[in-house]
């Protein structure tokens, strides 16, 4: 997805007091709203048992047995709720953190990925409210890992959220499934910026992991992943338009600003000494006129020609020469 991590550098600099607090208000925008879009829970439940037959038709139906051999094998089946619990809080800030200190770069334009997808998520939340395989009827088959291993997690039964605050989130927000969409944002930047071969085959290894667990801990129907997917698609492919919209209203706003801030400024003289002059053993300067004009000019020049034994001529500044009237001379 070359829209969204091969920008060119714009030669600024991110700086982490502006983009923290960035980050924090779209993560909370997100985090509030997808508490506020909880739809009818019959209608949830409608939309996923239309995604099950779905997938049935098209010979899908990789969660079953997902399903049971994390449910049989604590040994797969536990590890595997913690990293559904947690990976995405982790994993996710970390590659931030490390494009904005190793790839400035290429930061912004993940950055921008990252939050276009998140918000067409949370779209997707509001339009389709859909109901988890864990929370389908038992007869359809599905056991909700998270309940079954919550004693060993810090997880409660009734959400992948703490003990106590499954109220507090959104358990019918499956379609599409950003812990797949995220864990394919951090395997791609993996693969085009780490260098270190282990790093990158992490990046191939961690979305594929994360769309096994989810449909093994019930959580996610295979076509859920399968959004997730298209939605990082969709983000990447607006990074581009996003940022242009985003600069072209930044220098907008500069604009305006600046000139706010020169009509609100004081019209100065450009004669810095406004036509104030200092004479010797003078401390303030004092408004002159010019010295033709000037009768304490004239009186200081007949002055300085006495002195230096000159005579009218040369006190007034003209000079007897045969070329004057006679009256001069």
């Amino acid at each position: 997805m070359p829209h969204a991590t091969a920008l060119p550098a714009t030669g600024h600099r991110p700086r982490w007091w502006t983009e923290l607090p960035l980050i924090a208000v779209v993560y909370g925008l997100y985090s509030l709203g997808r508490l506020l879009v909880r739809g009818d829970v019959s209608t949830a439940v409608d939309n996923g048992l239309a995604i099950l037959r779905f997938e049935q038709a098209l010979y899908l139906n990789a969660e079953h047995p997902l399903n049971r051999l994390f449910t049989s094998t604590p040994s797969i089946g536990i590890p595997a709720d913690f990293a559904y619990a947690s990976l995405h809080y982790l994993v996710t800030p970390a590659i931030l953190i490390w494009m904005f200190r190793r790839r400035s770069a290429a930061y912004r334009a993940a950055r921008v990925w990252l939050m276009n997808s998140t918000l067409l998520g949370l779209i997707g939340f509001t339009l389709v409210p859909t109901c988890p395989p864990r929370l389908l009827d038992a007869g359809h088959g599905f056991v909700d890992t998270m309940a079954q291993y919550s004693a060993y997690g810090w997880w409660g039964a009734g959400a992948s959220a703490p003990r106590g605050l499954s109220g507090m989130t959104n358990q019918y927000a499956a379609m599409p499934s950003l812990h797949v969409g995220w864990s394919l944002w951090c395997g791609v930047l993996l693969w085009r910026h780490a260098k270190h071969p282990l790093l990158r085959a992490a990046g191939v290894a961690y979305p594929l992991i994360t769309t096994i667990v989810v449909m093994g801990t019930a959580n996610h129907y295979f076509l859920d992943a399968v959004a997730g997917a298209a939605v990082m698609g969709l983000g990447a492919l607006l990074t581009r338009p996003v940022i242009r919209l985003a600069d072209r209203v930044k220098g907008r706003l500069r604009t305006a600003f600046a000139t706010v801030r020169t009509a609100s400024e004081p019209v100065r003289s450009p004669i810095v000494s406004a036509g104030c002059k200092t004479s010797a053993g003078e401390r303030i300067p004092g408004q002159r006129t010019s010295s033709a004009d000037s009768p304490d000019a004239a009186a200081d020049g007949a002055g300085a020609g006495r002195a230096t034994g000159a005579g009218p001529g040369a006190a007034t500044g003209v000079s007897a020469n045969d070329d004057a009237p006679a009256a001069a001379r």
